[in-house]
C-alpha cells in the first residue's frame, strides 16, 4: 500500500497541473504580443519570481558543472517548445494547437526509452498510435488555414516529449525548484539571444501594455512556475510516458475553455471535436490499463 501511495499522488499532481495547463493556450490567445516575447516575458518573470528565494541560490552553488549544462540543454528545449506552442496559437487557434500536444504520445513511446534509458514497451507505441486517426480528423476539422499552425504544433509536441524524457533522466540532480529555475534562465536568456539577432527594425522584446503584463503574471505563477515545480515531483514516482499521456488531456480542458471564453467553436467543424475525443480516447485507455496495473 505504501508503495502504491507516491504513484497515486504523482498522478493526482499531474492532472492537477494539466488543470492549469489548460488555461495557457487561452492565456496565450488573449494576450496580444507575438509568440516570442510572449514566451519571453512568460519565462523571465517565472525567474525572477523564484530567485527572490534565497535557498536557491545557496543551492545553485552546489550542483555541479555537467548538471548545470544538462539543465541548461533542458531549458533551451522547453523554450523551443514554448515558442513552438504559442506560435501554433497565432497561426490558428487555442483549441487547435492545444490538440496537437495529443500527438506527443506516439513520439514519448520511441524516444524516452532512449533518452530515459528504460525497455521499449510496444503496447506503448499502440496506444499512442490511436491517437492519429484523431490528429486527422482535427485537420481535416480546420479551415485550410490554420494548416500551418497544425504543423508548428505537431512539432512542438515533439519537443515537448524529448524536454519531458530529458528531465526524467536528470530529476533526480537537484530540487524541483532549483532545476526549474536553472532551465528557465537557460531558456530566457536562450531567447534572448535570438530576440538581439533578428532582422528588421521591429522591437523584438517590446514592453507589454497593463493588460497583456497582468495575463502574464497570471501565466507565468499561476501556470507555469507552481506547475512546473509540481509536475517535476511527480516525475520522481511516474514514468514519462504515463506523465505526458495524462498530460494530454489538456486539449480537454483547453477546448473547453475556448469555447466558453473565446466562441472557438464558430471557426471549427463537428470533426474536429470528434478527432480530439479520438486523441483523448487513447488517454484514458492508457490510464485505466496504469490504473489497473497498479491495484493489482
Amino acid at each position: 500500500m505504501s508503495a502504491r501511495k507516491p504513484a497515486h499522488t504523482a498522478l493526482l499532481q499531474i492532472h492537477f497541473c494539466v488543470v492549469l495547463w489548460g488555461f495557457t493556450a487561452i492565456l496565450g490567445k488573449l494576450i496580444s504580443l507575438p509568440a516570442l516575447p510572449l514566451v519571453w516575458w512568460r519565462m523571465l518573470l517565472v525567474v525572477v519570481a523564484i530567485a527572490l528565494w534565497p535557498p536557491v541560490w545557496r543551492a545553485l552553488r552546489a550542483i555541479d558543472g555537467r548538471a548545470l549544462l544538462l539543465f541548461c540543454g533542458a531549458g533551451v528545449i522547453v523554450a523551443l517548445h514554448w515558442l513552438t506552442f504559442y506560435g501554433a496559437i497565432k497561426l490558428s487557434n487555442a483549441s487547435v494547437a492545444a490538440s496537437c500536444m495529443g500527438t506527443a504520445p506516439v513520439f514519448m513511446a520511441v524516444i524516452e526509452p532512449w533518452i530515459a534509458k528504460r525497455s521499449f514497451d510496444p503496447r506503448e507505441l499502440l496506444i499512442g498510435i490511436f491517437a492519429l486517426p484523431g490528429v486527422a480528423l482535427v485537420v481535416g476539422g480546420t479551415p485550410e488555414s490554420m494548416h500551418a499552425g497544425i504543423l508548428v504544433g505537431i512539432f512542438s509536441a515533439f519537443l515537448v516529449v524529448i524536454f519531458g524524457s530529458l528531465n526524467k533522466r536528470i530529476v533526480e540532480r537537484a530540487a524541483p525548484l532549483l532545476m526549474t529555475w536553472v532551465e528557465l534562465a537557460a531558456g530566457t536568456a536562450f531567447l534572448g539571444v535570438v530576440a538581439l539577432l533578428m532582422p528588421g527594425p521591429e522591437v523584438a522584446l517590446p514592453l507589454p501594455d497593463g493588460r497583456d503584463f497582468a495575463l502574464l503574471a497570471t501565466l507565468a505563477i499561476a501556470c507555469t512556475l507552481l506547475p512546473f515545480t509540481l509536475s517535476l515531483h511527480a516525475l520522481r514516482h511516474t514514468s514519462a510516458f504515463t506523465a505526458q499521456l495524462a498530460i494530454s488531456l489538456e486539449p480537454v480542458y483547453a477546448v473547453l475553455l475556448a469555447i466558453v471564453l473565446l466562441g472557438e467553436q464558430r471557426e471549427l467543424s463537428a470533426s474536429f471535436y470528434l478527432g480530439v475525443a479520438l486523441i483523448v480516447g487513447s488517454v484514458l485507455v492508457h490510464t485505466l490499463m496504469k490504473l489497473r496495473s497498479t491495484a493489482s
